[in-house]
């Protein structure tokens, strides 16, 4: 029996019901689901339609129902469409006739509007708090030997030397905007739809700013009609989630080139790879290519919330229930991809050697000697075509480049920077990659971590220790 079963002679058609149910994936949300619920009937207690033996009554039997759930126990009546009905309908079968005034002044559009809105609030911490441990666990192997370097690409091809401390640093930067988009995102979110109704709100006294602080919102709704619409909030968090996916993908793309053989950087722990069930040598960088392939169905999640929402009329419409199950693909997936990925650097072995000598490459002291002439009063275009040609006459005649600098007359002073390092010494502006610039950027990213660390206690869910 449905819970407007009085205004139909039939039941559900079976292909409708199949089609309807969302109990098999909206489950998750029993948690939240009741903690509206709660603050829901002591919105109605203050408003006068429940006295305080009824909410008693009321509370003892969300609690009871909370704890099936928690145990495992909770079963599921074959009329329970979605989670929503199936709490109700058992608060009723413990509350008894108390039991069917807990709907009072409510709809399940506001409903579901205020549950989704409270577990994507908690959502988008967890993930905020995954992303900053998996940032600081980058800064933490770069600052654990701080003269490991390695070449910096640009078109995938080796440009200048820097830091490994840098190159990593640069993933944890990126890392950050993604904590602060989804902080951000959860700032937004933070109004109760609850008491806008089905999409007119009530002629019953209720005071949808009672429950919305009850509920730890910073606020009611303003306009009942877009607050059971709207869902710019889940289109916000698959967005965040796709982008932040976006920057795992690059990351696990770099940890699949520096495993090959060809770049041989790095190596992974035999926890982070699997093997060949065909080639006995092989050791696969699966985790990373996993990272790179689930970033696809993070994009894909996003864009098919947006084409549910994009033409749908005022208010609520069905399509919305559409909403969850990218919902909760998304943000189950990116954590186990953080996860696994915090755990693959953790495992890794940075082969420094390996690294240094493609770094001491010496066509990467090309612009060294560029900027050096400039610093002569050389105006940079014709010391980059000087240096230009010095690197084609190497390429073509098969001369060492420092050879051909020596024997040039204009360059010849300049054969220093072909030393060990000495190109990565010379980075040293603001945010270069030399070891003179990093104190800088290590002292900004610290305080920057610290302050993450400090917005995510404040809402209760810091997952790791400030950085030092």
């Amino acid at each position: 029996m449905t819970l407007w079963h009085g205004r139909f002679e039939s039941s559900m058609a079976s292909s409708l019901w199949h089609l309807s149910e969302s109990y098999p994936f909206d489950h998750v949300l029993y948690h939240h689901d009741i903690a509206g619920s709660r603050a829901h009937v002591q919105g109605l207690v203050q408003a006068g339609l429940l006295s305080v033996d009824e909410e008693q009554v009321l509370l003892e039997a969300l609690g009871e129902v909370e704890s099936e759930f928690d145990r495992g126990v909770f079963v599921r009546s074959g009329a329970d469409e979605d989670i929503h009905m199936a709490i109700e309908r058992r608060v009723t079968e413990l509350a008894g006739a108390t039991g069917a005034k807990l709907h009072t002044a409510r709809s399940r559009n506001d409903q579901v509007a205020t549950t989704l809105r409270l577990y994507v609030r908690d959502a988008l911490v967890d993930v905020a708090g995954r992303v900053l441990a998996l940032a600081e666990t980058l800064f933490a192997i770069g600052e654990s030997d701080p003269d490991r370097y390695l070449p910096g690409y640009t078109h995938l091809q080796r440009a200048q030397p820097v830091l490994l401390a840098h190159h990593l640093g640069a993933h944890a930067w990126a890392l950050t905007r993604d904590i602060d988009r989804l902080l951000d995102t959860r700032r937004r979110l933070n109004v109760s739809p609850l008491g806008a109704g089905a999409v007119a709100g009530t002629s019953l006294p209720i005071d949808p700013g009672t429950t919305a602080a009850l509920m730890g919102f910073d606020r009611a709704f303003a306009n009942s009609m877009d607050a059971v619409s709207d869902r710019d909030f889940v289109a916000e968090t698959l967005f965040d989630i796709a982008l932040l996916g976006v920057h795992l993908s690059r990351m696990g793309e770099e940890l699949v080139l520096w495993t090959s053989a060809e770049f041989g950087f790095a190596t992974l722990g035999d926890a982070f790879t699997t093997g060949s069930s065909m080639l006995p040598q092989k050791k696969n960088s699966d985790v990373a290519e996993l990272a790179r392939g689930k970033t696809g169905r993070l994009i894909g999640n996003l864009t098919s919330l947006l084409v549910v929402l994009k033409g749908l009329p005022l208010a609520y419409n069905r399509d919305l229930q559409e909403d969850k199950e990218p919902l909760f693909d998304s943000l189950r997936n990116v954590v186990l991809v953080l996860d696994a990925l915090r755990g693959t650097y953790e495992s890794m072995t940075f082969n420094g050697d390996v690294a240094a000598r493609a770094a001491d490459d010496p066509y990467l002291a090309a612009i060294d000697i560029a900027e050096r002439l400039v610093q002569t009063g050389v105006p940079f275009r014709e010391a980059h075509e000087l240096v230009g040609t010095a690197v084609g006459s190497s390429i073509r005649t098969g001369r060492p480049f420092r050879d051909v600098v020596a024997e040039t007359p204009a360059l010849a002073a300049f054969v220093d920077v072909f030393a060990p390092r000495e190109t990565l010494q010379s980075r040293r502006s603001r945010g270069a990659s030399g070891p003179v610039a990093w104190p800088n950027q290590a002292e900004t990213w610290h305080r920057v971590a610290a302050d993450l660390h400090r917005r995510l206690r404040e809402l209760g869910a810091d997952r790791t220790e400030p950085s030092a």
